[in-house]
C-alpha cells in the first residue's frame, strides 16, 4: 500500500510529518491491506491565516482493487485532529465497502 501525503500552500509539510503519516496510516489500515493499493492524504488550511476553529481539512482517498476510491473528509482545529477524524471515517467507510462485498 503506497500513501502520498499532499499539503497545500498554507501547510508547512516535512519529510518527518509525511513518515509520521506515514506510519499512522499503515498501522491504522493494516487489516485492509490486501484490498487497498493506495490513500492519497491531502491536507489543507481552509481559513489560511485568519483565526478559526474547525478550518484544518484532511481528506483521505483509498484506491481499492477493482473498486472506485473511497474518500472522506475531516475538518478540525489542528492537522492531527483533522488526520485522526477522517482515518476513523476511512475505517468505517472501508468496513461498510468490504463488507457489502462479503455479503454477495
Amino acid at each position: 500500500m503506497q500513501i502520498q501525503v499532499n499539503t497545500d500552500s498554507n501547510i508547512k509539510g516535512s519529510a518527518r510529518m509525511s513518515a509520521y503519516f506515514n506510519e499512522t496510516l499503515h498501522d491504522a489500515l493494516d487489516r485492509f491491506q490486501d484490498q487497498i493499493t493506495s490513500v492519497q492524504v491531502h491536507l489543507s488550511d481552509e481559513n489560511a491565516g485568519k483565526e478559526g476553529s474547525d478550518d484544518k481539512r484532511c481528506l483521505l482517498e483509498a484506491r481499492l482493487k477493482g473498486l472506485k476510491p473511497v474518500v472522506v473528509t475531516n475538518y478540525a482545529e489542528n492537522i492531527d485532529i483533522a488526520v485522526s477524524g477522517a482515518i476513523d471515517k476511512l475505517i468505517k467507510s472501508l468496513d461498510s465497502t468490504i463488507g457489502k462485498l462479503r455479503q454477495h
